[in-house]
């Protein structure tokens, strides 16, 4: 039988790694007044003629605090400036008309302000103001990932269980996923993903995926719902850049092409009937889109409807690596060298990347 005097401490590597990044993991928290979220309610509680309902659903008490507050949401963050910078995902932010807390894993609660969300991928920074300096995670190296490395996924898990830890291993890299945050969200492509197969559940959103030396190699952003054991995170390397950005111009700079393309395969050659299984196929998506948007890069270097993208700075476009893979790995204002096919002609075509606003 075992007591307190006898039973031998655990010691791994694991549980030590935990006890360093721990104190670096937020619960971010969404809360709205509750005269707005009853007024919001309100619209929705009307009969088939337009009028309110004889006993309208109210907001129950015990959920309003002392400020009138009420919790609406939540997810995880961690921070990676002892300042008090924190990066989360993009759509645990996307509530409108909210005010947004971060509580610390010793429990002290801050306001945040948010500095950035990135326009691409789903990154945000969130900045609280602490009175003294605090624990941050030191920041990995995620280009250089193997199969079968030991990660770490930390996170308030549900949005109730907060300083949850769940060990898994590095599943899969560069996975590319169709995701949406709710139902009444638009359908984001994510790129270049890590799979793993550490748990990660609704309210993990935004927390740090580690490896074993406690160092992040990615935002966790996304499980499939249909299967057990698949979850993706977001490189931390993209977050770097976001974080240079904001110290070098107080925003996040994404490149701009400006086209809407479909990625070409064999498949789509033999429906489309065209000369070629590879490339970007330049061409709008609904009647209301344009396929090169009008004063953009793309505009101004000359491409046009119709034209198949072969190549970005002589690399062949593919659907393993698409145009938007290749923005990821520019700046604002590189020159990049295009081959288009148009009419059965190749040509070369010179473009300048903008700025995305």
């Amino acid at each position: 039988m075992y007591n307190k005097l006898n039973m031998k401490k655990e010691k791994s590597e694991i549980i030590l790694t935990i006890k360093k990044v721990m104190p670096a993991v937020v619960s971010i928290m969404l809360s709205k007044h509750v005269s707005a979220l009853e007024k919001e309610m309100s619209i929705f509680q009307k009969n088939g003629h337009g009028h309110s309902l004889k006993h309208p659903i109210k907001i129950p008490k015990d959920r309003v605090d002392a400020h009138g507050m009420v919790q609406v949401g939540g997810g995880s963050g961690f921070i990676v400036d002892d300042s008090g910078v924190i990066l989360t995902n993009k759509h645990v932010l996307s509530e409108p008309g909210v005010e947004y807390s971060v509580i610390t894993s010793n429990d002290e609660t801050y306001g945040a302000e948010i500095l950035a969300r990135d326009p691409v991928d789903d990154i945000a920074i969130l900045k609280i103001k602490p009175a003294k300096k605090l624990t941050a995670i030191e920041l990995g190296d995620s280009k250089y990932l193997e199969l079968g490395q030991t990660v770490l996924a930390f996170g308030n898990a549900l949005g109730i269980f907060r300083n949850t830890v769940s060990r898994g291993i590095i599943s899969g890299l560069s996975r590319s996923v169709s995701a949406q945050a709710d139902p009444a969200s638009p359908i984001q492509e994510m790129r270049g993903l890590i799979q793993t197969d550490a748990a990660i559940n609704p309210g993990n959103s935004g927390g740090p995926l580690v490896d074993i030396f406690g160092r992040a190699i990615g935002i966790n952003a996304a499980v499939v719902a249909a299967a057990e054991n698949i979850s993706f995170a977001i490189p931390i390397y993209a977050a770097e850049r976001d974080l240079k950005d904001i110290k070098q111009h107080g925003r996040i700079r994404r490149p701009l092409l400006g086209l809407r393309y479909i990625t070409l395969d064999e498949n789509l050659k033999e429906k489309l009937g065209l000369p070629i299984g590879y490339g970007a196929l330049v061409t709008h998506e609904h009647p209301f889109d344009t396929a090169v948007i009008p004063q953009s890069p793309a505009a101004y270097a000359g491409v046009k409807e119709h034209d198949i993208i072969l190549t970005w700075d002589s690399e062949k476009i593919t659907k393993e690596k698409n145009i938007q893979d290749c923005l990821e790995n520019c700046n604002v204002g590189d020159a990049i060298s295009l081959l288009v096919l148009r009419n059965g002609k190749e040509l070369k075509v010179r473009v300048v990347l903008a700025e995305r606003k």
